[in-house]
């Protein structure tokens, strides 16, 4: 069980780097590569059809077609990750429009962390490991809530 990861360009490793750690957190197996649904198509095709992750991560920018191009390869689950850049929501509204049959799961525009969370979110269907990961990474994020209000209407009130 794993995720694959493929970003449009190398231009968006820096991006991607908060889904890595979030994967190395939860002890997630996951690969990246390279591939552009336009420059390089048949590489995208070997990386999908080869890859023995039950996910797929992409990030892509402009016309974001690398998570169409890899949900038409596959029946496993597709999450994108629209990146901004100098027309910061043309990516977003590209994947959030694929056609009908060809579903890409979209999260927010450079939110890397909820779309590496989806993907293990999937893969806790059938791990119950990673589903208790879940719940204490939500508990810790509820505690760390719980002190910045308690630290804010302290001093606030002082």
């Amino acid at each position: 069980m794993g995720v694959c990861v493929l970003l449009g360009s190398k231009s968006d490793l820096e991006k991607a780097q908060g889904a890595f750690e979030i994967f190395r957190q939860f002890d997630v197996d996951f690969d990246v590569h390279i591939a552009s649904a336009h420059r390089t198509p048949e590489m995208v095709k070997n990386i999908v059809q080869n890859s023995k992750h039950d996910a797929f991560l992409v990030f892509a920018g402009l016309s974001a077609a690398l998570p169409g191009a890899v949900a038409a390869l596959t029946t496993k689950p597709v999450i994108g990750v629209p990146l901004s850049g100098r027309v910061p929501f043309d990516s977003l509204l590209s994947m959030v429009q694929m056609p009908k049959g060809v579903p890409v799961a979209v999260v927010g525009v450079d939110n890397v962390i909820n779309g590496a969370l989806m993907c293990i979110q999937i893969l806790a269907i059938k791990d119950e490991r990673l589903e208790r990961k879940i719940l204490e990474y939500r508990e810790r994020m509820r505690e760390k809530v719980a002190k910045d209000d308690e630290e804010v209407r302290r001093y606030v009130q002082s």
